[in-house]
């Protein structure tokens, strides 16, 4: 079974943007760990700003920098 790299809380990017509506977001807080799809790990994230929540495996985000 495949290992969550990313931590909840955790800030993340979408590495692609290809099929969103340009009013989503692309930066997420991880909320949740769910079960690996097709040996990739699956999160829920969100996006508070935009009241937006979505599911997405790991091989489709990256870590951001935290701001500081």
């Amino acid at each position: 079974m495949p290992i969550h790299r990313f931590p909840i809380g955790q800030i993340v990017r979408l590495k692609s943007r290809k099929g969103l509506s340009p009013k989503a977001a692309d930066i997420y807080r991880i909320t949740a760990f769910l079960p690996a799809r097709d040996n990739s790990p699956q999160y829920r994230m969100r996006n508070d700003d935009v009241a937006q929540e979505r599911v997405t495996q790991e091989v489709d985000i990256e870590p951001i920098a935290d701001a500081e």
